[in-house]
């Protein structure tokens, strides 16, 4: 089309302006290798201003504490020093007219002892996802974990206000909280991993209530129209997680309680896999919930410029966030305005450390722009 809806400006919330519906997707690099895990202005830095043009950016999925943690050097917003390693980093898009949100992080059970000094990692419910958990001695069987207490709870309620309150001091525009992908919050929508009999387990109201209070914790810490919210209905099979009759009607409710909220954006992802013949799944995820929300749809996953602009012209997403398109093409938004071939990724230095394959590929001007 000769008009591309993905380069049409956008206002979330009657509060940001976005010059166009490009989202840089949150996406684990791995590149915080020092012992604060905090962001450095060399690399993080450097990383997201390449990525500024894109309409927003959010990071990779950032811990709200020691005991969210659960891949090897991944920064966090719990600390002094990861907040001042994130104003470099918040600075230098803003610098080049980029907008920026962090996302909040807590793996619940998908991390492992390895990170908490032999202690057990929290989930709603003592039940291994029988999965595998990236530690510094490389991928391990992830363990049983410990069944939260309501004290846990309230804890980790906090721990989320404390990480909004981190990302406004650190000029974040502002934050997503990660409920998706089998991590904490998706444990706690899921019967295969919450088989709880308090008031955060058995009805779907329950399974979704302590979203909801993490929700209502850190809107006293940044304005709810700079809140974002990720989900994954249709995840099945990955990180532990197995779709039932339940599953859809729980995200249903969720999405339907979250039009009480002025959000920024809810962020959906389409299916990781062929759910096609699964009972009770969901093929078509913007389809299916597009009818249910009413605020600002961001759509996510294996999405290209043809099926971005597809789906925002249909209707059915206001935004499109894209991953691996954008580790490997910096100025993805020119490449798009000029229809210009895109650079392919190098999946071996996703996750390793230093420059390669992180702030060292080409513009299509052919100069790399880093700083050495």
């Amino acid at each position: 089309m000769s008009k591309q809806p993905l380069l049409e400006p956008i206002i979330l919330s009657n509060t940001i302006q976005l010059n166009n519906r490009i989202v840089m997707a949150p996406m684990t690099r791995s590149r915080a290798d020092n012992d604060e895990r905090a962001p450095t202005e060399a690399l993080h830095g450097v990383y997201y201003e390449q990525r500024a043009s894109a309409g927003l950016i959010i990071t990779e999925g950032s811990q709200v504490s020691k005991q969210a943690i659960g891949y090897i050097n991944t920064p966090g917003i719990h600390s002094k020093a990861q907040v001042e390693g994130w104003k470099h980093v918040t600075q230098k898009v803003h610098d080049k007219g980029g907008k920026i949100f962090i996302q909040l992080w807590h793996v619940g059970r998908m991390s492992h002892p390895d990170f908490h000094n032999g202690e057990l990692p929290l989930a709603p419910s003592a039940i291994n996802p029988n999965s595998k958990s990236y530690t510094p001695a490389g991928f391990k069987d992830t363990v049983t974990p410990k069944a939260m207490t309501i004290e846990d709870i309230q804890t980790t309620v906090a721990d989320f206000a404390k990480a909004a309150k981190n990302a406004v001091e650190a000029g974040f525009d502002g934050v997503e909280i990660h409920s998706s992908n089998g991590y904490l919050f998706h444990q706690f929508f899921n019967n295969a991993s919450n088989q709880r009999t308090d008031q955060y387990g058995g009805s779907i109201e329950n399974k979704a209530r302590f979203l909801f209070e993490v929700l209502e914790a850190v809107k006293n810490e940044i304005p709810v129209e700079r809140i974002g919210l990720r989900l994954n209905p249709s995840l099945h099979n990955a990180f532990g997680m197995t779709l039932d009759e339940e599953t859809i009607p729980t995200f249903e409710y969720i999405v339907k309680q979250l039009n009480n909220y002025n959000l920024a954006y809810l962020h959906l992802s389409e299916p990781f896999t062929d759910v096609s013949d699964v009972p009770h799944a969901v093929t078509d995820i913007a389809k299916h919930f597009r009818p249910l929300y009413k605020g600002t749809l961001i759509i996510n996953s294996e999405f290209d410029q043809e099926k971005g602009n597809a789906i925002i012209e249909a209707g059915f997403a206001d935004m499109v966030a894209f991953g691996k398109l954008y580790i490997s093409n910096p100025d993805l938004v020119e490449r798009f305005k000029t229809n210009a071939p895109l650079a392919e990724w190098n999946e071996d230095t996703f996750y390793t450390p230093g420059k390669k394959g992180y702030i060292d590929y080409q513009f299509l001007d052919k100069k790399i722009k880093e700083k050495i």
